[in-house]
């Protein structure tokens, strides 16, 4: 494509991992709003740079609802002190949320860890007397 300004749908999915599917999702979600030309998408680098923030956003376990308020915080001046506040609240609430589903998970772990050890010894003793 001449125009560096726009990328197909085929572009983007190689630029950023993603299906079609995907990037139609993220457009119904009105995440996204490519340029149409008939049956065409062509996204533009606003595009490009919203779904980096998108699957970063939900790589870390943000909602879309969530990355929608922080999409629509973007100033075009430039200041976006907004949208670095509300971002930086958002990631504080999920890193405690992460932090706290680890600790459980720590818990379950050791648990488990804990029964298959004496699953361990139930079994060596059955092992031995069935060859007693």
């Amino acid at each position: 494509m001449a125009n560096q300004d726009v990328f197909t749908i085929r572009q983007m999915c190689d630029a950023f991992d993603v299906t079609p599917r995907t990037l139609r999702f993220y457009e119904s979600k009105e995440l996204l709003f490519p340029i149409r030309e008939g049956m065409r998408r062509l996204f533009t680098k606003r595009d490009r740079a919203r779904l980096k923030l998108i699957l970063r956003g939900k790589r870390f376990g943000f909602s879309l609802e969530d990355i929608r308020q922080i999409l629509d915080l973007y100033e075009r001046d430039g200041t976006n002190q907004m949208q670095a506040i509300r971002t930086y609240d958002l990631a504080r609430a999920r890193l405690a949320q992460m932090e706290a589903q680890r600790a459980e998970l720590d818990v379950a772990i050791r648990e488990l860890k804990a029964e298959l050890a004496e699953g361990e010894k139930l079994i060596a003793g059955l092992r031995q007397a069935a060859a007693e």
